[in-house]
């Protein structure tokens, strides 16, 4: 990953930790956007393995409260999601990405579902979600008081502190508060799927502990564009972790039917 860059950009008031890897001019960017207890360092190798398999440059960022990243705020709101979604158009400004597709997992595919929904994006020319929710689960919930625990009780706070610094308390209390808040069990997404006009491909493991795929299927049935959906086998929550070349090859396919050159400026 040596051609990669890691710095900072500032935001608004926010000084967010950035990953920035190369690729040809003319292909959108890949911007990735993380889970909810993710950050730039727990992609791991994921942006350079994608960028290889693409031709396409990669951007990724921690959200404000994650990693390297200004700190936020306790409490969240619960549409914490909904918010950063809506924010999405002023940070790849302030990147100065133009075209791109959105690479999001968990909360970051969510994230990215709002800002496809939101309103028409020229930029965008497509959106992959892996382990998508649109709508809290008991059964999501559930594992979601388990990681609480372990948190708490076990060393689960020990190792996300090596990726999140001082904003390791912030990360989780601000994730795993806000999904165990009685209120948002009336959190939806539903209403914004609709706006949704890019090709979008989405990515579920069969053992998701977060999510069944009535997620999947609430996407595919509301969105307005072509959906392609993929549940794989022996995976958990995390694709690009856990069958990371299949994952990989799935999205270079959808890139590649996608990642035409720009389009000359229309006088």
């Amino acid at each position: 990953m040596d051609t990669a860059k890691l710095t900072h950009l500032e935001v608004g008031e926010a000084s967010l930790e950035t990953l920035s890897i190369p690729g040809k001019p003319d292909m959108p960017t890949l911007v990735l956007l993380h889970e909810g207890l993710g950050c730039v360092a727990l992609w791991r190798d994921f942006p350079a393995r994608l960028a290889a398999r693409t031709d396409c440059p990669v951007f990724a960022w921690s959200r404000p409260g994650y990693g390297n990243s200004s700190p936020r705020a306790l409490p969240w709101p619960l549409d914490y999601m909904q918010r950063e979604g809506l924010a999405l158009p002023a940070l790849l400004d302030a990147a100065g990405i133009g075209d791109c597709i959105l690479v999001g997992h968990s909360d970051g595919a969510s994230i990215a579902l709002v800002a496809a929904g939101a309103a028409r994006a020229p930029r965008l020319r497509g959106l992959v979600v892996m382990a998508p929710h649109v709508f809290a689960e008991e059964s999501g919930l559930d594992s979601i008081r388990a990681a609480r625990e372990a948190y708490v009780h076990g060393d689960l706070r020990h190792r996300l502190q090596r990726y999140h610094g001082t904003n390791v308390d912030c990360a989780f209390r601000g994730w795993s508060e806000s999904w165990l808040n009685p209120g948002f069990l009336d959190w939806n997404l539903e209403s914004f799927l609709p706006g949704i006009r890019v090709p979008l491909l989405q990515i579920q493991g069969r053992d998701d502990q977060y999510g069944t795929v009535a997620q999947l299927d609430a996407i595919a049935r509301q969105s307005s564009g072509p959906v392609a959906t993929h549940v794989l086998e022996d995976c958990r929550h995390a694709p690009h972790a856990e069958q990371s070349e299949i994952t990989l090859t799935l999205i270079a396919e959808f890139v590649g039917g996608l990642a035409l050159p720009r389009l000359p400026a229309q006088h």
